[in-house]
């Protein structure tokens, strides 16, 4: 009886180890992946887009997120092979340096660095969940998860404009929303678009000034100023230093209006989009060879004007996330195409605002078209530490006396110079403009001089 009694006790244990084996787990180490140090001064980023989610296997050089500073736009890649547990902030988001990104589940040791921090819950404000973003519809295909992608400047256009978001498709990357698309949006709805009607209008007549209403906010709206314009807020700030002056000049641009014109079937078969820019910024570099003292920087000190030996031209251009100057190397270099070709996959890369540190680094001279958006006269800013900065007007169709006193209609611009007077005088300033127009009247003496 008792031999009985200590097998079958004996025999309960087996079956109870057993068991007990069968439900073990064995659990990996997670490992912070934080934000390093991505130099220039910066100590805050937004988040603008995630590549990856809670959930995915991502290997060493995998492209985490996209981050946008004040400077520039950088994709960071992940240094880790494992699985994604946690991602610490939303799209939008500020991310210092040295925060946690992400949570990553890797094989084998942990340095105790890297170990995830018991942190408080994030400040980071949560997205309300407002009427402005309603369950999903039809219309929001293009927005995955149900989830709005747009910038702060793009949302805040769609407040002013009393537009839904979720109705707006948009054609940025994984169906972000574009200040394009808003725009385009509001050419296509009637006036009383917030009842939810999306009727796209089909006739080609242009839509009357009247067809689009603007409504007054209800209440103030704090916009966070972050990336490009945080940027232009130092830049313009140190400018306001600078002793400005300014020269103002007409050009008579018939000829080039012609060369152009000959040029775009040209230019298209070999898929270039042939701009006014390109000669405008091809002349200004033939032009700053012979004045060299204009395509410049200044020193911290003030003790040296150092004549750059690159013609890096910048460009003003309006992006959905603000004012952006990047600039085209070695223009002494390049052909009108190549120029042509530069300054299409900058303002691809600004609509994306994806544009890289680099091209946004060592500019020697600024030019603004500020005529393509309108306007004729301007007073630009010079964009430290350059020494002058030019503004051209709108193409214009003006009366205008030929050489025999006859009226002729002419097509002209006007352009505007800005220089800084501490290095620069007034006559070479002049003498400058005077090469640049001579340029853009006699475009084949520009033809001439291209290597």
């Amino acid at each position: 009886m008792l031999a009985a009694r200590l097998l079958g006790t004996s025999s309960r244990i087996v079956k109870f180890n057993r068991h007990f084996h069968t439900a073990k787990a064995s659990f990996l180490p997670i490992v912070q992946f934080k934000l390093s140090d991505i130099g220039e001064g910066i100590a805050e980023v937004q988040v603008k887009e995630w590549y990856v989610k809670e959930g995915d296997t991502i290997s060493q050089f995998d492209k985490v997120c996209e981050v946008q500073s004040d400077k520039a736009a950088v994709t960071i890649s992940s240094r880790y092979d494992g699985v994604v547990r946690k991602l610490y902030h939303d799209v939008d988001g500020m991310a210092r340096v040295g925060q946690a990104l992400i949570d990553v589940e890797v094989e084998g040791n942990v340095e105790e660095e890297d170990k995830p921090k018991k942190e408080a819950p994030s400040s980071t404000p949560e997205v309300s969940k407002s009427s402005s973003s309603p369950p999903s519809t039809a219309s929001e295909g293009a927005h995955p998860e149900g989830k709005v992608l747009a910038t702060p400047a793009v949302r805040r256009i769609a407040i002013e404009n009393n537009v839904k978001l979720s109705s707006v498709r948009g054609s940025g990357r994984d169906g972000r929303i574009l200040k394009e698309d808003v725009l385009k949006f509001l050419g296509q709805v009637p006036a009383d678009h917030s009842s939810g009607s999306t009727n796209i209008r089909t006739t080609h007549q242009a839509p009357l000034p009247t067809a689009k209403s603007y409504e007054a906010l209800k209440e103030d709206v704090a916009v966070p100023i972050r990336g490009y314009t945080r940027a232009m807020i130092k830049t313009m700030t140190e400018a306001l230093k600078i002793p400005h002056f300014g020269y103002n000049d007409e050009i008579n641009v018939d000829a080039l209006v012609k060369l152009r014109g000959e040029l775009k079937d040209f230019a298209k078969e070999r898929h270039v989009k042939l701009s006014y820019m390109p000669f405008f910024i091809k002349a200004a570099s033939l032009a700053l060879l012979e004045f060299p003292g204009l395509n410049a920087t200044t020193d911290d000190k003030l003790e040296n004007v150092i004549h750059k030996a690159s013609h890096n031209i910048c460009l003003a251009m309006d992006t959905p996330g603000g004012l952006v100057v990047p600039n085209i190397k070695n223009c002494e270099q390049r052909s009108i195409f190549e120029i042509a070709q530069e300054i299409t996959r900058l303002m691809e890369a600004g609509k994306r605002q994806q544009i890289g540190r680099e091209d946004l680094v060592g500019g020697t001279f600024t030019l603004s078209n500020i005529g393509a958006i309108g306007g004729t006269y301007a007073s630009p800013v010079i964009f430290p530490p350059q020494v002058a900065i030019g503004a051209i007007g709108k193409i214009e169709r003006l009366p205008r006396f030929d050489r025999h006193d006859n009226v002729i209609a002419a097509n002209v611009i006007k352009v505007s110079w800005c220089a800084d007077h501490r290095v620069v005088d007034g006559a070479t300033m002049a003498r400058f403009s005077n090469r640049w127009k001579f340029y853009l009247e006699h475009p084949s003496a520009m033809l001439a001089q291209l290597k």
